[in-house]
């Protein structure tokens, strides 16, 4: 267990990155692993990283609801929504080719991260453009088109167990863009969503097997994330809408050209 130990400080800093972005830090520990661990398939190394999201979404989502900014109700919702996916993507990594979908997702992903970077806070009917009100997870069905973010909330379920990402990469701009939730609201409760659709996926890692030889790994990292991630909500509520758009935004490019070097290598 000693040469894991190094495992532990990583897991801080990704729980912490993570959580402060909503994004569960799988989009920084997945390219990670894959570089330490060339030798691994792909599905044990995902299997490690969707169990280390849940870790630091399930602590980072403890912090959130101590600073109520929570939208339970609707976090409830699009997290039933996000089950089936994330059972599905876990069943599929190891078998779908994933050359093609790794560059057409990092070229998405660095065209979103250039639309956020050039517009950090979205002008949204209802929503100051400062985006920083309100802060508390208030009730917001009714609000916004719940049969959109049913619809988002699958894909980002499978997309997240698909490349043991997290999915909060792709589920905070959905969720203040499209679905119109306050940054901070969209933070918080994606987290919340996360938890869900990342135990799902490390369900059906460890029925299938692929997590088992990983465990080690696993742990430390975790023990990592728990404490990080709760750093990184004590820095999130202090710390303004456009500012949490534009690290989520740089995270959104490092995936996508990382994704695609990945991509471009496996072809040679």
């Amino acid at each position: 267990m000693e040469h894991y130990l190094w495992l532990i400080p990583l897991g801080f800093a990704v729980g912490a990155y993570g959580t402060f972005i909503g994004a569960g830090g799988g989009f920084v520990l997945m390219p990670i692993l894959l570089l330490v661990y060339p030798g691994e398939p792909s599905n044990a190394l995902a299997a490690v990283s969707l169990a280390v999201v849940f870790f630091n979404a399930a602590s980072g989502s403890i912090a959130y609801g101590r600073m109520r900014r929570i939208d339970y109700k609707s976090g409830a919702l699009l997290s039933l929504a996000a089950l089936p996916g994330a059972v599905l993507g876990a069943m599929t990594t190891g078998y779908i080719p994933r050359q093609a979908f790794d560059a057409v997702l990092g070229i998405l992903m660095i065209g979103v991260s250039g639309i956020l970077l050039w517009q950090p806070t979205p002008r949204v009917v209802g929503i100051p453009h400062t985006a920083e009100a309100p802060r508390n997870g208030t009730d917001r069905l009714g609000t916004y088109n719940l049969p959109l973010g049913l619809v988002l909330s699958f894909f980002v379920g499978y997309l997240s167990s698909l490349l043991g990402i997290g999915g909060g990469i792709v589920h905070v701009p959905a969720l203040v863009g499209l679905l119109h939730f306050p940054v901070h609201v969209a933070t918080a409760t994606s987290h919340f969503i996360l938890a869900f659709m990342s135990l799902a996926g490390t369900a059906v890692h460890l029925a299938q097997g692929t997590l088992q030889p990983g465990l080690p790994q696993t742990a430390a990292l975790a023990i990592g994330v728990v404490i990080g991630a709760q750093a990184g909500a004590w820095l999130s509520g202090r710390t303004q809408g456009p500012w949490i758009i534009r690290g989520l935004a740089l995270a959104l490019g490092f995936v996508g050209i990382r994704v695609l070097i990945l991509a471009f290598q496996a072809t040679r």
